[in-house]
């Protein structure tokens, strides 16, 4: 697979998103940016947004949905490389913002569900009735780490729902061609979670103690999931740290890894005409890549 390089010198790139223009909007979590890359690889900051904004997506009324982490410190390798640990210094919450692509503006829309805060949004996906699902993979102390959740939520405002906790550490989020299955990779279990959806925002309930659900994975070795994309025919393809690239994965069992020269390569998007270009973020040289995708992409709800 060749790689393209789009771009580089961003700071620790996360959340692409393929734009109806060829660009590719996404968060800068260092920076605490939502930044435009364009086709010819130069860039504009769209808003501040402070914290450790993590995900993106377009809702459908045109705007950026973003899952802020509420913040990380950063570790610089003496090769310059980036990665992050720990929680901010000045971290108060995780939240969801909106961004207004036409002025900038920034709107927290939730910071607390059932009077619990969240703790480290991660990465969201919208389904087909405008609402959103996303992950909250929760902060580490370095001795204490939270539980993670997966919530739902729309857009207005108006409502946020728990959909399911106690998972460790749920990162990437994406939904299934039919949008019957949400899948949900777990950094630090290496697996894939297999979800049913009962109706938009209501998971099917887990089977009990010994049965909570139905996984894709683990990967051999120590291999750790980021965040996802799912292509048109179903496979689901997970950003994959240490191992740095994108792993496959088929639902009927399988695998296959697509190699990139980052460590932590965090994302990917797919876009173009036939859903055949793949762009990805290698954060911790923060550099943006596009390729030719072996297989086209599965369309998103919305895009702007």
């Amino acid at each position: 697979m060749q790689l393209d390089l789009v771009t580089d010198g961003l700071q620790f790139p996360e959340g692409p998103i393929a734009m109806a223009d060829g660009s590719v909007v996404l968060v800068e979590i260092r920076r605490q940016t939502l930044t435009r890359v364009r086709a010819d690889g130069k860039r504009e900051v769209l808003a501040q947004l402070g914290g450790g904004p993590n995900g993106a997506a377009i809702g459908p009324d045109g705007a950026v949905y973003v899952t802020n982490n509420g913040g990380f410190q950063w570790h610089i390798g003496p090769d310059g490389s980036v990665a992050p640990h720990g929680t901010a210094l000045d971290y108060k919450t995780g939240s969801i913002q909106r961004v207004d692509l036409k002025s900038g503006a920034v709107t927290t829309l939730y910071e607390q569900c059932d009077g619990r805060r969240l703790r480290g949004p991660n990465d969201l996906v919208f389904d087909a009735t405008g609402g959103f699902w996303f992950s909250d993979l929760g902060k580490s102390d370095g001795e204490s780490m939270h539980l993670g959740q997966v919530f739902y939520a729309r857009p207005d405002g108006s409502k946020v729902t728990r959909a399911r906790e106690g998972m460790l550490t749920p990162n990437g989020v994406g939904l299934s061609p039919d949008q019957r299955t949400l899948y949900v990779a777990e950094t630090h279990t290496s697996r894939v979670w297999k979800l049913a959806i009962e109706k938009p925002g209501v998971l099917a309930a887990a089977g009990g103690l010994f049965s909570p659900g139905t996984v894709l994975g683990p990967l051999p070795g120590y291999q750790l999931l980021d965040s996802l994309a799912v292509e048109a025919g179903g496979k689901v393809c997970v950003a994959t740290l240490v191992n740095g690239g994108i792993t496959a994965f088929d639902p009927a069992g399988g695998t296959e890894h697509f190699a990139v020269p980052d460590p932590l390569t965090t994302n990917l998007c797919f876009g173009g005409a036939d859903m055949r270009t793949a762009w990805i973020t290698a954060s911790s040289s923060g550099k943006l890549y596009k390729c030719r995708w072996p297989r086209p992409g599965l369309k998103l709800a919305f895009n702007a």
